[in-house]
């Protein structure tokens, strides 16, 4: 975690928020690597839920939306609510349903912090209130939404209406989610402002079982297609005591993190419990023909997915080995270690790093500048002249991008590159008329 966190920040990919003012707790900002890397991750997530799919279609819902939506859904009860304890001498506050490990005092009846008395365990409501209007009273107030699926379900009726579609069918949507977390932490796992991506499966009472085991293969294929480790996921099936206030049945994809197994997506048979529970308090008819459809949910973050491809690409290499063999113009690097990040290449912030041998010939760094023009309007490229060419070459290696172009005194004889593989440190020497098309290959 150690090296992520620092790789993160020194790179670029996410930044502390407001950090000129010291921070602010448990809220991160993206930057120029990390949105790349997020944007990308979403792109996979609805390629492979809607794009090749014909039975999904995606909607995007505000984040604002009537309290009544919440009051239906249970949100605002306790059953949207968790375990909190205080101590009594520090006022310190922590979760009572969750381990020390956990960030909680399960267990325990003295202060972690001070060794205090702890207060008796009160619900602590999820949901974090704002007000809408020019008036700040009971009247105003509203919530930013704590889940997108209940933008979804706002919105069946909507898609039953528009869309011609048919049980089964599914509606997703990616979007900002608001929690106002006792004990958030462990860097972009648990935070009180996240990314979901949701998908909402309605079908056929009698067709639950299947389709949520259907669903359940399905979300763990996406992980392993894009890299993660076999080994580094589990399914864990939720027992009936943990159950969320809405589910039938619940199942976690959970990732092995330096801090322990921890949930990174959930299954969910919600039953019929959304539709039917909006239908009786606003008095619509949200049936489909004369039942109300059950509903199977995947939610995965997209800030705990991108921690997850981080930590499960991160490679650290004995220095000097990777700079010698990956060209035959790079000094040695005689560094302990050296870290790479080997990314899924349709993850990978930037695809193609343009690298001209040496900055200090106009002919060369002319060529470099053509090929980085040539490039762009096809891939997220860099062009990077700062420093020697071993030191870039680590530097791109150190941000997951997949393959550096180097231009160099041949390159302007023969009209061609050296493309150099970050995982197997192949070099090969390509046209640069057809270097689009070997690069999209």
């Amino acid at each position: 975690m150690d090296n992520i966190i620092s790789l993160a920040k020194r790179r670029g990919f996410i930044f502390p928020n407001s950090s000129i003012y010291g921070g602010f707790s448990s809220v991160y900002d993206y930057g120029p690597l990390g949105v790349e890397l997020k944007n990308n991750i979403k792109k996979e997530w609805w390629r492979s839920i809607v794009q090749m799919r014909e039975d999904v279609v995606g909607v995007d819902s505000a984040i604002l939306m009537s309290p009544k939506v919440w009051e239906a859904s249970g949100h605002l009860t306790a059953g949207f609510a968790d375990s909190l304890v205080e101590c009594k001498r520090c006022h310190e506050r922590f979760r009572a349903d969750k381990t020390r490990e956990e960030g909680g005092v399960k267990g325990e009846d003295k202060c972690p912090a001070c060794g205090g008395e702890l207060t008796e365990s009160k619900k602590f409501n999820l949901m974090m209130k704002t007000h809408v209007g020019p008036v700040e009273d009971e009247s105003s107030e509203s919530y930013l939404r704590a889940e997108t699926a209940q933008g979804i379900f706002m919105n069946y009726q909507n898609i039953l209406d528009t869309a011609r579609v048919k049980i089964p069918f599914g509606i997703a949507q990616i979007g900002k989610a608001f929690r106002n977390e006792i004990t958030p932490g462990n860097f972009i796992y648990r935070m009180r402002e996240f990314e979901q991506m949701e998908l909402e499966y309605f079908i056929k009472p009698q067709d639950a079982e299947k389709t949520f085991e259907y669903w359940k293969s399905e979300r763990m294929q996406w992980y392993l297609d894009l890299g993660v480790k076999k080994e580094n996921l589990r399914f864990r099936e939720h027992e009936k005591s943990e159950l969320a206030h809405y589910a039938r049945r619940a199942v976690d994809i959970e990732y092995n993190f330096p801090f322990g197994w921890r949930e990174i997506e959930g299954i969910h048979d919600r039953g019929d419990w959304d539709l039917s529970n909006h239908a009786k308090h606003s008095g619509k008819n949200l049936k489909y023909e004369d039942y109300y459809p059950y509903v199977i949910e995947t939610s995965a973050g997209a800030d705990r997915s991108l921690l997850v491809f981080l930590l499960d690409a991160l490679e650290s290499i004995e220095g000097g080995r990777r700079a010698e063999r990956g060209s035959s113009h790079a000094e040695r690097d005689t560094r302990e270690k050296e870290l790479v990040l080997k990314l899924h290449k349709k993850l990978s912030p930037i695809k193609a790093a343009v690298l001209p041998l040496v900055k200090n010939k106009p002919e060369i760094v002319n060529k470099a500048k053509e090929v980085f023009n040539i490039l762009k309007p096809h891939f997220i490229v860099q062009y990077d002249e700062q420093g020697s060419i071993g030191r870039r070459y680590r530097r791109q290696d150190e941000i997951g991008t997949p393959l550096c172009v180097t231009i160099d005194f041949d390159s302007i004889e023969d009209n061609s590159v050296t493309l150099r593989d970050r995982d197997t440190m192949k070099q090969e020497r390509v046209k640069i008329s057809e270097l689009v098309k070997h690069i999209q290959n």
